[in-house]
């Protein structure tokens, strides 16, 4: 398996966007890995990392999933690769649920969006992002099985 980390999906993963999928929430799997420097497209100096940057980011994110219902349901720096090979592991892992999909991309389209996704750009070598949806009944917590 070849897996490449993107900053930007391809057309046919936007096109997943529009088309009808599971009802209710979807929790998307973030595998981030961040540049060494932060590189703005604007050509602004600056002396954040790539993590630094991509935090300015995840705090809009944040405060635009709470406002639509959702939240972060888990982040976590990557310690190490327990099973599989991969050529260089990711830095960060998070968990964002979100209401629904329909609803992902409203936030996405949004002003508000723009304007913060320059720190995720600046911030992103890459990332692989991962629709899921619950299986059953409901969202499993710490704890119960």
């Amino acid at each position: 398996m070849e897996v490449i980390n993107k900053v930007y999906p391809n057309k046919e993963q936007i096109q997943g966007f529009l088309e009808p999928g599971a009802e209710g929430p979807i929790c998307m799997v973030n595998l981030l890995k961040f540049k060494v420097k932060a590189e703005y497209e604007d050509g602004r100096e600056t002396d954040l990392t790539g993590g630094e940057a991509y935090a300015l980011y995840e705090k809009g994110v944040k405060k635009l999933l709470q406002g639509v219902g959702g939240c972060i349901g888990f982040e976590g720096d990557v310690e190490r690769l327990a099973l599989g090979e991969v050529e260089e592991l990711w830095d960060l892992v998070a968990l964002a649920v979100w209401p629904s999909r329909k609803v992902m991309l409203e936030v996405m389209q949004s002003a508000e969006m723009q304007e913060i996704g320059v720190h995720r750009t600046a911030g992103l070598a890459g990332q692989l992002n991962i629709e899921t949806r619950k299986l059953s009944g409901k969202w499993l917590q710490a704890g119960s099985q």
